[in-house]
């Protein structure tokens, strides 16, 4: 046995955007406490082998609920039914970025995470039979950290203000973290979870050599419920941040209320 398969999902039912952000904060204390299970056992054991984490399917999930039982009301043994097509918006983006945050930074027991599914069925992609294909919200933050989240991944040390909500108390504002490419590159992902306030992110980097900016990606929009469509595929796509400094090592970065950010570092070559 090398894995030990964990499933988990995230909904925001009672619309309740500050707690639906801290779902990531669950999703963490889950992978601890099944690793500290998995290393009670093998204590017990004497056993020299460390099992890890295959997190087989993860996402948000619940959209669909009420739609898929007028579906099964109108033709329960109808072929190929659009069920689970739930429709993602921008609050549901910043959890997906959290939850890819969150397995970063556990990537010393969570080797695979596998996000469920890819087309039409909870699902970044969309189509239409007969029509287009489209970007949901959740596909960015999914293919940030596919594209740029590999090599090593970095633990941060994070401080930062807090909130408390109905389910928790003191949840971080900014959640973040890093990788280093094998050519040296450093990516860092951060998420800015305060509903009202944008905030300075100061990243100490000089370990790393003298780094400079090569891209701010960023993905917020002013309506927390903005969804992409067919006909509006763009309406919560990234756009290229601004401000985004580094001098001596020492990082500095705006990020909006609300958003996903995507800062990516590489060695400074004078012309």
């Amino acid at each position: 046995m090398d894995y030990v398969s964990l499933h988990r999902y995230y909904g925001n039912p009672t619309d309740d955007t500050p707690g639906f952000l801290a779902r990531s904060m669950d999703l963490d204390d889950f992978i601890k406490e099944v690793t500290a299970i998995c290393d009670a056992v093998g204590g017990r054991k004497h056993a020299k082998k460390k099992l890890n984490l295959s997190f087989d399917e993860w996402n948000i999930w619940y959209h669909s609920s009420e739609q898929d039982k007028e579906v099964l009301k109108a033709d329960k043994w109808g072929r190929a039914l659009p069920l689970l097509e739930d429709i993602y918006n921008f609050e549901d983006a910043l959890l997906a970025g959290a939850m890819l945050i969150t397995f970063l930074k556990n990537a010393d027991r969570v080797k695979v995470a596998c996000l469920a599914q890819l087309v039409n069925v909870i699902a970044p992609i969309m189509t239409r039979n007969g029509g287009g294909c489209w970007a949901q919200t959740i596909f960015y933050p999914f293919m940030h950290a596919s594209r740029y989240g590999r090599g090593a991944a970095l633990r941060p040390v994070i401080s930062s203000p807090v909130y408390d909500c109905k389910d928790y108390e003191k949840v971080p504002c900014v959640d973040a973290a890093a990788s280093v490419s094998e050519d040296g590159d450093v990516t860092i992902f951060a998420v800015n979870r305060d509903m009202t306030d944008d905030i300075l992110l100061d990243c100490d980097l000089r370990a790393f050599g003298n780094l400079r900016v090569k891209e701010h990606i960023l993905l917020h929009h002013d309506d927390v419920k903005a969804v992409n469509t067919e006909n509006n595929p763009n309406e919560v796509a990234p756009v290229q941040g601004n401000g985004a400094a580094c001098e001596n090592g020492e990082i500095t970065v705006k990020l909006p209320r609300l958003s996903w950010n995507v800062i990516r570092l590489g060695e400074y070559s004078p012309l």
